[in-house]
């Protein structure tokens, strides 16, 4: 006589509340917070009013407080489920976009409210040491293919330039001259080791958006040099990110060959960074072009990756951890 099994629960056991929130949602939302600053600075290009800018600005901080508050609800019920999350890969980037997200929070700030916007920077610069911190220890855990460089160590490790994006304008430009000059040889290392990565193995289809992620950092640095007044090194930056961002527009069908994933959310910082390095560094009409194809693809891609989260979807998809 076969053995009899306990039928199955009916309906199904829910569980609690955020406790598999994916980190893979930082992304979008990361995206969502660079658009802003792209928008308010197009909308002082061409003199329009900035409320619109204002409102996706408050949006995005909304939205980005609320991910970290669910988030922060699954680290209380389990903390482990933070190292758990950094074994996947797609659990890396959006953990790495929640730090760099919370440094984007102080930028975004820093055009309402000083004081406000120096606390959230220096909290931001501190959760963002504690991820990169986490992440090599991570890294030293995995096996040998787990170490591989990949374009999201640009997040872990040179994201702290977000920082000094919101430092200037705040008046610590000390600080950020030290931000700068202290990531960009970080950053020229995993240039140079993707690239030969690259030349060498032709990396996965469903991969390849975390490519663009690339382009963030030379946007960065030209922001940050510009606002310094850097014009040299701004200016080179600028060039810098236009190959990059011409490289990935050439090779845009290639890149997302494997068609629409969650990871096509590393299209969105770096689009809307590019865009406010343009404007920055006075290439105006480039950067208000850029801005409005920001418009135009950000919220589509964000919506498409949020919408996967309440039923499930994106966490099965990104391998998040469950409390």
């Amino acid at each position: 006589m076969p053995p009899k099994f306990p039928p199955p629960e009916f309906p199904p056991r829910k569980l609690p509340l955020f406790a598999r929130m994916p980190p893979a949602v930082f992304a979008v939302v990361f995206g969502v917070l660079g658009l802003s600053l792209a928008l308010k600075r197009a909308l002082i290009e061409v003199q329009l009013p900035q409320g619109p800018a204002d409102l996706v600005m408050g949006l995005a901080l909304g939205l980005w407080l609320f991910c970290a508050v669910a988030y922060g609800t699954k680290i209380a019920r389990r903390p482990a489920v933070v190292g758990e999350d950094l074994r996947t890969l797609p659990g890396r980037a959006g953990l790495a976009a929640a730090s760099v997200g919370s440094l984007a929070c102080a930028t975004v700030l820093g055009f309402f409210q000083a004081d406000l916007a120096k606390g959230a920077l220096i909290f931001g610069l501190v959760v963002q040491t504690v991820l990169a911190v986490l992440m090599i220890r991570s890294l030293l855990r995995a096996p040998a293919e787990g170490r591989v460089v990949t374009p999201v160590w640009h997040l872990a490790f040179v994201g702290s330039i977000v920082g000094a994006l919101a430092a200037v304008p705040l008046g610590w430009e000390r600080l950020a001259v030290g931000i700068l000059w202290g990531t960009i040889p970080v950053a020229v290392a995993i240039w140079g080791i993707s690239l030969r990565q690259l030349l060498r193995r032709i990396p996965p289809a469903p991969l390849r958006p975390l490519l663009a992620i690339h382009l963030a950092p030379a946007s960065l640095f030209a922001s940050v040099a510009g606002l310094l007044g850097m014009t040299v090194l701004a200016q080179g930056m600028v060039l810098l990110a236009c190959a990059i961002a011409l490289a990935l527009a050439v090779s845009g069908r290639w890149i997302i060959q494997a068609g629409f994933t969650p990871l096509w959310g590393a299209f969105t910082f770096p689009l809307a960074a590019f865009a406010s390095a343009l404007l920055i560094n006075g290439w105006g009409l480039a950067g208000v072009l850029v801005t409005v194809l920001t418009l135009g693809a950000v919220p589509v891609i964000a919506w498409r990756v949020i919408r996967m989260w309440p039923d499930g979807t994106l966490a099965s998809k990104t391998n998040a951890a469950t409390a």
